[in-house]
């Protein structure tokens, strides 16, 4: 379904290919990196946003919904115990009324990044060295 590529040749600075785009990641400074790109977490918020964006437009397209200027802002949290929680604001350029609202709400806990990340996912790790 999706294939990334990263390499480093030193320090924490990442080169990521996904398809025939390139991304950058790092750490910030305060992290011991370099911040030439967003770090790890910040790009895992960023999915979810895209994701639930291009959810949303395409609901509304569907639905022929003007929906305007979409934005989406993420906030991730790890409280003391350790438990992580991400926080979701959606705005919706256009007026509509509540029962589309409520209909976006819905759709936005439906996303496929959203239920990937609202459930385990198994992770298999194969490490080859030369």
């Amino acid at each position: 379904m999706a294939t990334v590529h990263s390499y480093s040749d030193s320090g924490y600075r990442q080169i990521l290919s996904a398809r025939h785009h390139e991304l950058k990641a790092d750490e910030p400074v305060a992290q011991g990196g370099t911040d030439t790109g967003p770090a790890p977490y910040e790009l895992l918020l960023a999915s979810l946003a895209a994701c639930t964006s291009l959810t949303l437009r395409m609901y509304g397209d569907r639905k022929e919904w003007k929906l305007g200027r979409i934005e989406v802002d993420l906030e991730f949290f790890r409280d003391s115990d350790g438990a992580e929680h991400i926080t979701r604001t959606v705005r919706i350029g256009a007026a509509i009324d509540e029962e589309k609202r409520q209909r976006l709400a819905d759709i936005c806990e439906r996303t496929p990044v959203t239920k990937t990340l609202m459930r385990s996912l198994a992770i298999t790790t194969v490490l080859q060295a030369r």
